[in-house]
């Protein structure tokens, strides 16, 4: 009798646990986009919002967890303080994951009050997906359990790009201009740095920052880098910051070059235009002509909403949450969390890997220029007949920076 009440309590085990196992399989999980749909930069966040309800959708129809993604958008207007009313509205609608992207200000602001939540709140624990704020910090100094980053972050990017532009015999002498926030900071701080240890004739004649989505007319900046002789420009800025520096460029007749890190989106290839064909120069962890997967992406993405499929880091994001809940065998996000720490996984730009040290993803990046489409180098970007085409590609170990981080994991 004993053993029988026995097989029959572990027959009952087995089961439940078989049960929990796909406890996950057709559950709907929110996650919740929290970036801006007002202001300057509210084409961006509209374009971004269309790619995570796009991607949500393919991954609906397959996905290794079984699992239905519900885009829940929320608009932050750009702000860190909006950004926290975001989350606890997130928070009250049985939200989960978040994502956001647009602002390293505004991701540093969610991700410290994601830690605070999280802390206070045992059980009802929030994940935080990064896809574009790349402040370093994020994943040094700064570093959660509770965040994970898609984009390489902003010294990854200067690493990369200052060993393109180190083998570039005409670039004498540098200004930078970034936008005044974590971000822009960043990029002045490590282009110097880079510069100084792999080029260090190249002059840096200018060094200005300037209010993040406020500027309307930049003639006043582009006057001084005229004034102060410069061949190159560097510069993050990217959405309205960096279409209306290049149009006020143009307008002034500035030949100089621009080595960017967000050139290929935002109206600012309409501004580039033919003018600036060979002139411009992007870092990124993707590019237009890939092809592949990405190609296939791009074309129906575009097909559907007339718009350019340009934030792929959202796609690496969502990919991630469903192989993390798929080896979690749950939709909890300490299950998910641990599960995603160190996963390797195919994203559109090859094999890549979520760093257990610091959740920084690492992947390729690569250098573009911009130019004429041509058969090899098809895809119009914005309707210009122009696009940007890869000059040089290095793996995931080139670019790769070390991590301060010190993680804090829950017991």
């Amino acid at each position: 009798m004993n053993l029988q009440r026995r097989a029959l309590s572990i027959f009952v085990a087995a089961s439940l646990s078989a049960g929990a196992a796909m406890a996950q399989k057709g559950e709907t999980v929110k996650v919740a986009w929290i970036d801006p749909l007002s202001g300057l930069m509210a084409n961006i966040g509209q374009n971004q919002l269309k790619t995570y309800q796009y991607i949500a959708e393919k991954l609906n129809a397959k996905n290794p967890a079984g699992v239905k993604f519900e885009i829940v958008s929320i608009d932050n207007k750009l702000s860190p303080a909006e950004t926290l009313n975001a989350l606890k509205s997130a928070v009250d609608q049985g939200v989960r994951y978040v994502v956001q992207g647009l602002g390293s200000g505004a991701g540093l602001a969610l991700m410290d009050a994601v830690n605070k939540h999280n802390e206070r709140n045992p059980g009802k624990e929030v994940i935080y997906l990064n896809y574009a704020a790349v402040d370093p910090d994020m994943t040094n100094s700064k570093c959660s359990y509770w965040h994970f980053r898609f984009d390489a972050d902003t010294s990854m990017k200067m690493e990369a790009l200052t060993t393109f532009m180190k083998d570039q015999a005409d670039i004498k002498k540098v200004y930078l201009i970034n936008q005044n926030y974590a971000h822009g900071q960043q990029v002045s701080k490590f282009a110097k740095a880079n510069l100084a240890r792999k080029r260090p004739d190249i002059q840096v004649v200018g060094d200005d920052l300037h209010p993040l989505a406020q500027v309307r007319d930049f003639s006043p900046y582009v006057a001084k880098i005229k004034a102060s002789g410069a061949d190159t420009i560097i510069t993050g800025n990217w959405g309205s910051d960096l279409a209306l520096l290049v149009k006020a460029a143009n307008d002034a007749g500035l030949n100089a070059k621009f080595y960017t890190y967000y050139a290929n989106f935002g109206g600012t290839p309409t501004a580039l235009g033919t003018a600036a064909e060979g002139r411009v120069y992007q870092v990124g962890y993707g590019h237009y002509n890939l092809g592949g997967e990405y190609g296939k992406m791009l074309a129906e993405f575009k097909k559907r909403f007339n718009d350019d499929f340009y934030s792929a880091g959202s796609y690496s994001a969502m990919v991630l949450l469903a192989e993390g809940i798929a080896k979690a065998k749950s939709t909890d996000p300490v299950k998910v969390a641990a599960a995603m720490e160190g996963l390797k996984f195919t994203s559109f730009n090859g094999p890549v890997e979520m760093r257990k040290a610091d959740h920084q993803l690492q992947q390729p990046l690569f250098i573009t220029k911009w130019q004429k489409v041509d058969a090899k180098n098809a895809y119009d970007v914005e309707k210009t007949g122009m696009t940007f085409t890869a000059l040089k590609s290095y793996d995931a170990y080139v670019s790769s920076t070390p991590t301060s981080c010190q993680m804090k994991r829950p017991s």
